[in-house]
């Protein structure tokens, strides 16, 4: 079953009961002229098991720690934002899986060899599927890009990723803004694309607890300072599909638009786009979990391939 992702941007009380996941509106909670029967009638409930992440995104929303653990034993990532509704925050559980230990054992004993090779494939994946949104979206030529995404040899040596990308983005956005640079604090869609890829992180760093992973071990980002080095790694492939929902939305609003509310309810259907593993069509979200599954397998010794998707 397709997890939901539910997002708060106005003010809520957010509690627990029986499972489920009680919304309470402020100004009805306050209200002194209105009946309980009314404010009770008000409320919303939904089964907490049957949501995947959560995003807070309003300096008015109070949540009981008593729904924050519901959450989290439900392993639901939960989405804090800034006062620009950028995400700034994701809260996940500590474990996911009932045989932790081992499966981080595994993942500490990867040898250097093998974290190379899965990075590899993951960079011909990723280059191949933005092969694939140029191809949509431009009449860039994409011949070059296949070509590099056949040479990516063992961790990527030769840097082709950002050959790809420079070409990449440059054909993509840069067809309507000239200069277009991918760049977190750069001009709009970057504010798009950053809210996108915030979404994404959090449910691959879901699955990779789910899939009792370290999300802080890259195979190969190994920055310091970041605490989902292998949740940015996993999530290379799937970029694309973000980038081309992206692209689907400044056609629609404008290369320049900003984060609307209707623009962030597009970008939070993230996690139910289609995408396709090995021909089987599912969710972003399910088909995540059967990334970081044979993640795993690939650390057990179980596989030497990463199930990603395909852009077709």
């Amino acid at each position: 079953m397709i997890k939901k992702t539910f997002c708060f941007s106005n003010p809520a009380y957010l509690s627990m009961h029986n499972a489920q996941l009680v919304i309470k509106l402020p100004e009805v909670e306050k209200a002194t002229n209105l009946s309980e029967e009314f404010k009770k009638a008000n409320e919303v409930t939904r089964p907490i098991e049957d949501i995947g992440v959560l995003v807070l995104d309003h300096k008015q929303i109070t949540i009981t720690q008593g729904a924050l653990e519901a959450l989290l034993e439900n392993n639901c990532a939960v989405i804090t934002c800034d006062s620009s509704h950028m995400p700034v925050g994701l809260l996940l559980p500590l474990a996911g899986n009932t045989t932790q230990s081992e499966r981080f054992r595994d993942q500490l004993d990867a040898s250097l060899p093998l974290r190379k090779q899965l990075w590899q494939q993951t960079m011909q994946y990723k280059i191949r599927n933005q092969a694939a949104v140029l191809a949509q979206w431009s009449n860039a030529e994409t011949k070059c890009m296949q070509i590099w995404a056949n040479d990516v040899r063992s961790g990527d040596p030769d840097n082709l990723e950002a050959r790809a990308a420079v070409y990449y983005w440059k054909h993509l956005f840069g067809q309507h803004i000239e200069g277009f640079i991918r760049d977190r604090e750069g001009i709009a869609p970057n504010n798009l694309l950053n809210y996108g890829y915030a979404i994404l992180r959090a449910v691959v760093a879901r699955s990779l607890v789910a899939s009792g992973l370290l999300p802080t071990l890259g195979i190969h980002h190994h920055n310091r300072y970041n605490a989902y080095c292998l949740a940015d790694d996993i999530m290379e492939p799937y970029r694309p599909y973000v980038d081309h929902l992206v692209y689907d939305i400044t056609e629609q609003y404008g290369v320049d638009a900003e984060l609307s509310k209707d623009i962030k309810a597009e970008l939070l259907s993230i996690p139910t786009l289609d995408v396709v593993i090995g021909s089987k069509r599912s969710p972003l979200m399910v088909a995540v979990s059967q990334t970081t599954a044979s993640l795993y397998k690939c650390f057990s010794g179980e596989l030497r391939k990463i199930a990603y998707p395909e852009m077709s």
